[in-house]
């Protein structure tokens, strides 16, 4: 069985995949600030709490936006698995054509996204939207090339911003409301978080696609943690909120083949 690791700037988001299967997954807060120890502990025990045995992990697979965790995580997977961690980074076979300026400034969960699009959906123009601490924007060829993208500031970040800069607005609940129109200040603030984003995000995809693609209109992905949110309104061609994991696990299966080992 392969373990699957996302590192993000809020949390943790795990998986143990069976063959192409995922079997489970698991979320946690940050791990910044936690030990090699903690966090081996941590990984065992939830495993455990899926009835998986965690002798049954061959190999592990990270990626992370959060350098400093690193460190711990490797000496988990040593110390814990005995197992030495593929980390997806620069320098490693992604199957991509990356378009950057600069290739190392683009984050390894957006990478990973793009080998799962580009593996899932290869005869797609594609924009996969992760909608996680912040909302990204990537833009796959159908040719594989990563071509760039958009940022922007998540949900969360966006409500945390108005509870802290604000003297009087409170920390809301993130739904999906009904209406736009709110009739209370909370309501209000969670009317403009989710029509607000939404709204964002129709408006960089219509951009994108015309500058990349012109009148091709390409496949939109949704992926992380509040994509499902959005389900009603039709802005995403699919949801697939494992795609960062399936990522890891495709880019895993590439960067091992040379060594003659069955992932």
């Amino acid at each position: 069985m392969i373990l699957a690791l996302d590192v993000g700037n809020t949390q943790m988001y795990g998986g143990v995949f069976e063959g192409d299967r995922m079997r489970a997954s698991f979320r946690r807060n940050s791990m910044q600030g936690s030990s090699s120890d903690e966090i081996g502990i941590f990984l065992r025990s939830v495993l455990r709490e899926n009835n998986i045995d965690p002798a049954s992990i061959k190999h592990i697979a990270l990626c992370s936006v959060v350098p400093d965790v690193v460190y711990s995580l490797r000496g988990a997977c040593r110390k814990y698995f005995d197992k030495e961690p593929f980390l997806l980074q620069a320098g490693v076979k992604t199957g991509l054509k990356i378009k950057y300026r600069n290739p190392s400034d683009v984050g390894a969960d957006r990478i990973s996204n793009a080998i799962a699009g580009a593996h899932l959906y290869p005869n797609k123009n594609l924009i996969i939207v992760d909608l996680g601490t912040a909302t990204t924007f990537d833009v796959v060829s159908v040719d594989r090339e990563y071509l760039g993208g958009a940022i922007i500031a998540g949900m969360k970040l966006c409500m945390q911003s108005l509870e802290t800069k604000t003297a009087k607005l409170p920390s809301v609940e993130i739904i999906s409301p009904s209406e736009a129109l709110g009739r209370s200040t909370v309501e209000s603030i969670q009317a403009g978080l989710y029509y607000g984003h939404i709204g964002q995000i129709r408006e960089l995809c219509d951009r994108l696609t015309k500058e990349c693609f012109g009148k091709n209109r390409p496949m939109i992905v949704g992926t992380g943690g509040f994509a499902s949110l959005f389900e009603r309104e039709k802005i995403f061609d699919v949801i697939l909120p494992d795609l960062v994991l399936k990522g890891l696990l495709i880019s895993l299966q590439m960067n091992t083949e040379h060594e003659g080992r069955a992932v």
